[in-house]
């Protein structure tokens, strides 16, 4: 008996423990899990009940329903009931599907953006949400990490487009298994850019601007084609990561900062290109190679030697 009742006095000094917390730190803790469980924490006691709706992290994913509908009306009902004067400091979708999701996506970033969001994860089953150029007006964000996600141009054409013109304070940009449709060249040109990875990328962009004088980490991994391009301005980069299956094609002024850089192409076939990149990599100050690289540079240089040894006919 005093067992039981010593167990109970315990836990209700734990919920009160974690209830007298300020609302950010809840707030902070309940970001950890969906936006759908965090709004059933409202049942724990009054102190619980509006919590969810000052939340500043909005996580949204499809798994937590069976059914589009009730999805569509759980979003409204959220995006509804929330504080609206409270910001949205970050968004994440997951696991979106169907043809109907770029429109809940849309609907949600439309919210987000005029709550000045500052991170957006967009993570949904490959291709199923359609993002178009008029869609990005993120003022102040600053983190945006795209997955599986289409980036379609609102008409086609062969000019750069620069989808995140409008984000001058973006610091980390990924971009993985990001299908591009209606152009062929992609500008990233932030200034702010610290960091930025390329992934898995396919479709119509054969050409990636970069202009970032503020970039530190370059990732590029993945790439498929033989006529990808990269151009790149970043005279303070620090690391540089390229994993391919095909030979680097890089135009770059310099990089005079560059402390590390990490080269490996699964089927390099243009030894002259190779030699290239290692000469607008000369700054560097650690490189490392993979092993199919440095056998077709040592078979250049083997056939040079070969040549000077040729006897000299009369």
């Amino acid at each position: 008996m005093d067992s039981s009742h010593g167990k109970k006095r315990m836990n209700v000094e734990d919920d009160d423990r974690l209830s007298s917390l300020q609302d950010e730190l809840i707030h902070k803790i309940l970001s950890f899990i969906g936006i759908k469980h965090a709004i059933q924490t409202s049942v724990l006691s009054s102190r619980w009940r509006f919590i969810w709706t000052s939340m500043p992290y909005l996580n949204f994913s499809w798994d937590d329903f069976c059914k589009l509908p009730k999805f569509s009306e759980f979003v409204t009902r959220v995006l509804s009931g929330r504080n609206n004067q409270t910001e949205v400091s970050s968004v994440k979708l997951s696991n979106f599907r169907g043809k109907d999701g770029d429109v809940i996506a849309e609907q949600i970033m439309k919210y987000a953006i005029s709550h000045n969001i500052q991170q957006l994860d967009v993570a949904c089953l490959p291709q199923n949400i359609v993002l178009t150029t008029s869609t990005w007006e993120l003022p102040v964000l600053t983190t945006l990490y795209l997955d599986g996600v289409t980036l379609c141009c609102d008409e086609k054409t062969d000019k750069c487009i620069d989808f995140f013109s409008k984000c001058a304070n973006l610091k980390n940009l990924t971009l993985k298994s990001c299908y591009t449709k209606g152009f062929k060249g992609l500008s990233i040109c932030l200034p702010l850019l610290s960091n930025l990875t390329l992934e898995d990328g396919c479709g119509s962009v054969k050409v990636y601007n970069i202009v970032a004088p503020q970039l530190k980490n370059l990732n590029m991994s993945g790439v498929v084609t033989q006529d990808h391009q990269y151009l790149i301005s970043a005279p303070d980069l620090v690391s540089l990561l390229y994993k391919g299956f095909y030979d680097l094609s890089l135009s770059t002024d310099d990089f005079p900062s560059l402390e590390k850089a990490d080269i490996c192409v699964s089927y390099p076939r243009d030894a002259h290109q190779a030699l290239r990149l290692l000469q607008q990599l000369h700054n560097v100050k650690s490189l490392t190679l993979n092993l199919e690289i440095v056998e077709v540079i040592g078979g250049v240089y083997l056939i040079v030697i070969k040549g000077a040894r040729r006897p000299q006919g009369p």
